[in-house]
């Protein structure tokens, strides 16, 4: 298959990436962003532009490609719910439109949140609008996931791009097992995360509902034998 990835540079476009290039299933990856990766692969092409939301060159042949992971995302700490909106549902909906017309069949993943609020009625911003983003993806005339996981660990090299986030890993890597034994499904890796996103999008795999919360996200998940 042929991937288009947005937000390559953050931890879980990051490991997203990493599980694509190691895929034999997957054939080619264009990312799309506005920082450039530093990274080279056969398979990899990479497109560097100030608003990733811009499909329109026709070189791009969006028709080519079997799925798109959205990983793109910002934190709302701080952030007015217009400015949040913008750059959460607007920006998402301006990519996925014209994918949507230029191939029905293909497969867009996005990532949403544990606790999204699909009602559009619930005090957390941040839910709000992610729920008004999911809804609005799922009219859209292709195969939507919503991928809501829970606590997302790092792994194998992959760092957060945010500092705060990058504090807190650290200081919660030592509870991480401890949270396994007690929920095994709240914790996902950003392996497992990447190799689910390829499972939804591959032909053949069973998947229940368009809305996938972290157990679902694991189940996908799992270590397949496909994989280098």
């Amino acid at each position: 298959m042929n991937v288009i990835l947005f937000g390559a540079t953050g931890m879980i476009g990051r490991g997203v990436l990493r599980e694509c290039l190691r895929d034999d299933s997957v054939d080619r990856v264009l990312a799309i962003g506005r920082t450039p990766l530093g990274l080279t692969h056969p398979k990899l092409r990479e497109r560097v532009q100030e608003d990733p939301s811009d499909l329109s060159a026709p070189e791009l042949d969006l028709a080519a490609y079997d799925a798109c992971f959205f990983c793109l995302g910002v934190s709302s700490v701080g952030m007015k719910e217009e400015a949040y909106r913008r750059v959460t549902h607007d920006l998402t909906l301006a990519v996925a439109r014209p994918l949507a017309a230029a191939n029905p069949r293909l497969t867009f993943v996005y990532v949403s949140g544990e606790g999204t609020d699909s009602t559009g009625q619930g005090r957390s911003m941040w839910a709000r609008v992610k729920g008004r983003t999911e809804n609005d993806l799922l009219q859209l005339p292709f195969r939507a996931y919503m991928f809501r996981p829970g606590i997302v660990q790092p792994v194998r090299g992959v760092p957060s791009k945010t500092r705060l986030y990058r504090t807190l890993y650290a200081v919660t890597a030592p509870l991480i097992p401890l949270v396994r034994r007690i929920a095994p499904d709240l914790v996902i890796t950003s392996e497992a995360l990447g190799r689910a996103m390829i499972a939804v999008a591959s032909p053949g795999t069973e998947v229940t509902g368009r809305i996938l919360r972290p157990k679902d996200i694991n189940r996908l998940g799992a270590p397949a034998t496909r994989h280098n």
